[in-house]
């Protein structure tokens, strides 16, 4: 039994340090700038779960980084319209395809499953509804916003 206490009391700090932590989207909202016209929004984000807390791999969107599966957080970016790519890689590359509209806000989770050796984290497209509800529980984990100004992935 003192085993058992013993690994949870190591492990808990590790899951609740590799958590999220930011202003709810409730608290921010004002300073999302306004999206254009002509480019379309695209919200990341995970569930706060601590199943699979400590793998956090980087999301790339048509091949650059724009940011971090982290549990508990999201960030958007705002693209030109067109075919999208996002993809996750822990042991295994997980990928996902859609288009953005001018104007379309897209929502994409990353969820935690399991792995051979490490938890592979996969991007799926959830409708409007579920993403708009779900980032509600989320820590903004993005750049710092100004507003006015727009958050676009860059290539490195």
């Amino acid at each position: 039994m003192n085993v058992n206490r013993l690994c949870v009391s190591l492990l808990l700090p590790i899951v609740l340090a590799s958590c999220a932590t930011g202003p709810k989207l409730s608290e921010m909202r004002s300073s999302i700038p306004t999206l254009s016209a002509e480019q379309g929004r695209i919200y990341f984000y995970r569930s706060g779960s601590a199943f699979g807390a400590a793998v956090q791999p980087s999301i790339l969107l048509n091949g650059v980084v724009v940011g971090e599966s982290k549990p508990g957080g999201f960030f958007f970016v705002d693209q030109a319209a067109g075919n999208k790519e996002v993809s996750t890689s822990t042991e295994v590359e997980k990928k996902l395809s859609f288009t953005l509209d001018p104007g379309q806000t897209r929502y994409v989770r990353t969820v935690v499953g399991l792995g051979f050796f490490v938890g592979r984290v996969y991007p799926e497209l959830v409708d409007d509804a579920t993403g708009q509800k779900e980032i509600e529980e989320a820590s903004y984990i993005g750049p710092p916003l100004q507003q006015g100004v727009k958050v676009e992935a860059k290539a490195q």
